[in-house]
């Protein structure tokens, strides 16, 4: 019933009757400096919605609901303007550049766009002249090092990983941010993330497969906005801005390489805009690039490998030693995998009428990737056992086996795209669109074998010496089909409304294996999608929310937000958000605060999930465990509950400080409480009595142990941003920028005990150890610091980034009790140099990690256990525990909190035309 009236409440909105003022026509022209026309300018009538954009020529016209009027001219990128008028006529404009780029503003709000000195939300706003300046070659880690709040970094394990990394704001996991796309939802990955790194449980949008010369600017909204854009939005939105010009284009050439030698970089980027008819417009970029594979391993410890994987005979020693004096990494190939990327991306948009928008948007990616699994040592897959690896593998000196490395490629395709209709008409305006999207990862396992023990009819092995050596395991596939009808009135200068739906249909498919690649456990290295575990799965939802802003006062702003949405297969959510600011001194001073509520519906991944697993498991290697879904046979007769959505809160107080056009500083507390986490169980083995239903599933299915999904924690996260910046510094002949922002975390942590299912409880067991949690609350920095330093002089530009990234630490699954590891803070410095040869040339040289400043980690004790730091023989062997005997030694097993590259160079050329 309430349903019932909520929709209602929205047709009678969109039926009430407008307000008519005499009205005049304001028109002209916006141009910059040097005479250039500026598309795109926003030109409002201020204290009201009322206005337009200029067009490709930079002209505008409009009609203006009352006389006097102020009419406000803004455009990223440059100066704000203002003209107060008392009668309609003809007002050309030119636009000085200079506005930080942290005024400009579209999300946090369903209703009218704010800057960020007056906005109750906090808002981080990056262009793509900065993105560039970074030096990064994908955009997830141009964002890492340009925003505090956000974190990703490469896993230590390359596999099915190496096709995503995973990120997150606000150290809340990568499927609680929501990805926007021109204000439109993005889809997310196929990939579902099950190592036991950060990430683990979760996936999120392919943020890295868009092509950085396609986007504009993106905003980070750093806040709850479930009430707004429903599921996933618990820790903030980013809304990726694409380009719109018309008429300019260039090509990048650029190339890079690692201070080691390796992990060249190639790639060229091209982008052009064109006109469609008189006042539309298409921009399009296609972006080419290829990464060469680049290894750091460690040096392996023979002890711990004799101890690992032999009897510990004279022979075995010897034996090992030989091998790993040829090879003092054991084979091991990690670090960062060998990538070919192919993006393209297009917007555009044109009027159909005066007051009617066509637009749309698109893209498509395509990535390859080439890794590796642990080299399998021939001590540690011996001819003994395996008799057939001799013809197998004949690749060790004079043609004797000397072990394999079984590789991982995969094959990745990304689309979105976007279709819709804007009008304005009396006051009112809507914008109607569909989306479509998708995520395809498919996985080729080769150089590897099915070792296990299958008979035929005739008593011969079906696989083993019969064994294919390339190994098709299937994928995975994420679609969705979204609908929005996006309402917004403003009715006076104190209040305007905002209201629409959404319908979303979502579908995730696991694409089946071969036989030989999930039969018996598949390859030696990666398990095929049994046909049993495999389909397609589909969801629909659809919900509404209604928003409404009053500006009480020039300075007090109220704005409150309900949603309700209803899934296909959990139920309906009902989420609000209020938010407030209230300007002082002048509007120098801004002080602002915002409660929500949130959900998250747990993913398709999650709920239909079910699959053999390889993990590493600290002093047994490499074992396979089973993943198995909530809505299985096996689920039922372990009793496992169904998942629920996570619901959340969260309350934002910031205050705003501008006392002057340069300089700038926001600070901002975060609260957010989840309640009914979703999380990726630990690894549940086997009982002590051996004879329950968990010991059956065990036994008949040869896995060592088993883990599932659950509605495990109550978490708690708080900490403070900061951002501030100081721009026109004069510094001689030149113009310096000073920028200082900061993230720290208060507090991450468990609410409360772990909702454990009876079976694990009865088992003496937790779904959520030491292990899981260090990777929820404690694997990303403590706190992060940004100091950018940016001077230009005539054509010359020159940029200083310091990156402090605060401890990490782990609690790695087969540690001592008492004692966990810590990655030290450690401070990046990225140097940027550009020289603008002329109008259409400019060249840049960047020297990410200047100092070539390496991830470094300690082990360190809990209160009671410092007893357990000063044996140096015991800490080798934890250490040989969580690297896998040294191959992981810079990063561990679980992860790392910065790249562990070293400095890598880039240049690139750029040409404009």
């Amino acid at each position: 019933m309430k349903k019932n009236y909520f929709f209602f409440l929205l047709l009678t909105l969109f039926a009430l009757p407008s307000l008519v003022h005499a009205q005049e026509v304001v028109s002209g022209s916006v141009a910059d400096e040097s005479g250039e026309p500026l598309i795109g300018v926003n030109v409002l009538e201020k204290g009201t919605l009322n206005g337009t954009i200029t067009d490709l020529d930079g002209k505008y016209s409009f009609k203006v609901t009352k006389l006097p009027a102020t009419i406000v001219f803004s455009y990223i990128g440059f100066a704000e303007q203002s003209m107060d008028i008392t009668e309609g006529g003809t007002i050309d404009i030119t636009m000085a550049e200079g506005l930080g780029l942290e005024e400009v503003l579209v999300t946090g709000t369903r209703t009218a766009p704010r800057s960020s000195t007056s906005t109750p939300l906090p808002i981080d706003v990056v262009s793509a002249k900065e993105l560039t300046a970074t030096g990064q070659n994908s955009f997830d880690k141009a964002l890492t090092y340009k925003i505090p709040s956000f974190n990703s970094v490469n896993t230590p394990v390359n596999d099915a990983t190496s096709l995503l990394d995973p990120y997150e704001i606000r150290n809340m996991g990568p499927s609680r941010t929501l990805i926007l796309i021109n204000g439109k939802r993005k889809n997310t990955s196929a990939l579902l993330y099950t190592q036991t790194s950060p990430g683990r449980g979760e996936t999120g949008a392919d943020i890295s497969a868009i092509p950085q010369g396609a986007i504009e600017r993106v905003e980070i909204l750093r806040d709850g906005a479930s009430a707004q854009y429903g599921s996933d939005a618990i820790a903030g939105v980013m809304n990726i801005i694409m380009k719109k010009n018309a008429t300019d284009g260039s090509i990048t050439f650029n190339a890079g390489i690692t201070a080691e030698g390796d992990g060249e970089t190639y790639g060229v980027a091209f982008n052009n805009g064109s006109r469609i008819g008189k006042n539309g417009f298409l921009n399009y970029t296609i972006d080419l690039s290829k990464r060469e594979q680049a290894n750091r391993p460690g040096t392996v410890d023979a002890d711990g490998e004799i101890a690992d994987f032999t009897g510990g005979t004279d022979e075995d020693v010897a034996f090992v030693k030989e091998f790993l004096s040829r090879k003092p990494d054991a084979g091991n190939i990690n670090g960062s995998p060998e990538t070919t990327a192919a993006k393209f991306a297009l917007n555009g948009g044109a009027n159909i009428s005066p007051n009617t928008e066509l637009y749309g948007n698109g893209a498509y990616v395509y990535k390859k990737v080439n890794s590796f699994a642990n080299y399998r040592t021939p001590y540690w897959r011996t001819v003994e056992a395996f008799p057939y690896l001799q013809d197998f593998f004949p690749d060790g000196p004079n043609g004797q086996y000397d072990g394999y490395v079984p590789t991982f490629d995969g094959d990745l395709n990304d689309y979105n795209g976007t279709l819709g209709v804007r009008n304005a008409k009396n006051g009112w305006t809507s914008d109607a669109s569909f989306t479509v999207g998708g995520n395809e990862q498919t996985y080729l396992v080769r150089n590897s074998h099915n070792r296990n023990g299958t008979l035929n009819p005739d008593s011969t092995f079906k696989y083993r010496e019969n064994s294919p050596l390339i190994f098709d395991v299937g994928g995975t596939r994420f679609t969705h089909i979204v609908g929005n009808v996006d309402i917004t009135r403003r009715f006076s200068d104190m209040i305007g409304i905002g209201f629409g739906s959404e319908f979303r249909s979502e579908t995730f498919t696991i694409i089946e294996g071969t036989e030989s690649s999930y039969e018996d456990g598949g390859p030696d290295s990666f398990s095929g999608n049994d046909p049993r575990n495999s389909g397609s799965f589909n969801r629909y939802n659809f919900g509404g929310y209604f928003d409404v802003a009053l500006d009480l006062t020039d300075d007090f702003l109220i704005n409150g937000t309900v949603r309700l949405e209803d899934y296909s297969d959990f139920g309906s959510a009902f989420v609000w958000k209020a938010s407030t600011r209230y300007k002082l001194a002048d509007d120098k001073v801004t002080v602002r605060a915002s409660a929500s509520t949130g959900f998250r519906a747990p993913l398709l991944h999650q709920i239909y999930t079910q699959k053999a697993q390889y993990s590493f498991i600290p002093g047994k290697g490499i074992q396979v465990g089973g993943l198995i879904n909530n809505v299985s046979r096996e689920a039922r007769l372990l009793g496992l509950p169904q998942l629920d959505a996570e619901k959340s809160t969260n309350i934002t107080v910031g205050l705003g400080f501008r006392p002057n056009y340069n300089f700038s500083l926001t600070v901002d507390y975060y609260n957010i409480a989840v309640e009914d986490r979703i999380i990726l169980s630990t690894e549940i083995g086997a009982t002590d009595a051996g004879d329950t239903a968990l010991d059956d599933i065990l036994a008949a299915n040869n896995l060592s142990d088993l883990s599932f999904f659950v509605n495990a924690l109550d978490t708690r996260t708080s900490g403070i941003d900061f951002v501030a910046s100081y721009r026109n510094l004069m510094v001689g002949s030149g113009k310096m920028a000073v920028n200082l922002s900061g993230n720290y975390t208060i507090q991450n942590e468990r609410d409360g005990d772990v909702k454990n299912p009876t079976l694990v409880s009865e088992a003496g067991q937790t779904v959520s150890n030491a292990t899981q949690e260090a990777l929820f609350f404690t694997s990303r920095p403590l706190y992060k610091m940004i100091l950018g330093l940016d001077y230009s002089i005539s054509k010359f530009a020159v940029s200083l980034n310091n990156t402090l990234f605060g401890p990490t630490t782990f609690r790695q699954q087969g540690l001592e009790a008492g004692l966990y590891t810590e990655f030290k803070p450690a401070v990046v410095t990225d140097l940027g140099l550009s020289f603008q040869a002329s109008e259409t040339v400019g060249v840049a040289l960047n020297v990410n990690n200047l100092l070539n400043v390496l991830p470094e980690w300690e082990f360190k004790a809990d209160s009671g256990s410092e007893s357990l730091l000063n044996d140096a023989d015991f800490l080798q062997n934890q250490s040989n525990l969580i690297t896998f005997n040294q191959r992981y030694s810079q990063m561990t097993y679980d992860g790392y909190h910065f790249s562990q590259l070293g400095t890598i160079l880039n240049f690139s050329l750029n040409v404009k035309f």
